[in-house]
């Protein structure tokens, strides 16, 4: 077991190590620890979220409606498994999202047949903004958000 122990020695070019037989050894490359898995390798079981990162990414889907569906959906695809109150608040804002895109889509059809019709995507865009910002802000205070209107297509 001794032959294990290392001294250490110090000369100008750094650090040396020594057995206690007195063989030298380098320092250069200390044993590596066995590899381990990022949270989200499988396997791995998901590392639960704290408060302020649960209030956080909440608030991050809700806020993020005011780009479109897509941040929504990212986050409730990747924290629904690690906070209940993300995948709920994320689920609900994927959905909002989803109803205002199809909403889009209406008007933009209308748009081609009636005058003036399309000029309410702005329309669109301002109460996604304004939901989404409220939505954002009753998260942060801890509280789950319900829009006013909104199609449930994803459970």
């Amino acid at each position: 077991m001794q032959s294990f122990l290392r001294r250490a020695t110090s000369c100008t070019t750094g650090a040396r190590l020594t057995s206690a037989k007195g063989s030298e050894m380098s320092d250069s490359n200390p044993p590596t620890p066995p590899p381990v898995g990022p949270p989200g390798a499988p396997g791995a079981a998901p590392v639960p979220l704290s408060d302020a990162e649960t209030r956080q990414w909440a608030g991050f889907a809700h806020l993020g409606g005011i780009l479109w569906f897509l941040p929504s959906l990212i986050i409730w695809l990747m924290y629904k498994d690690r906070s209940a109150f993300v995948g709920q608040e994320a689920r609900k804002a994927l959905n909002f999202q989803i109803t205002l895109a199809i909403g889009w889509v209406v008007v933009f059809l209308l748009g081609l047949f009636v005058p003036f019709v399309g000029l309410l995507w702005l329309l669109i865009w301002i109460v996604s903004v304004v939901f989404s910002v409220m939505a954002f802000q009753a998260v942060n205070r801890g509280q789950a958000y319900t829009y006013p209107f909104s199609l449930e297509l994803v459970k």
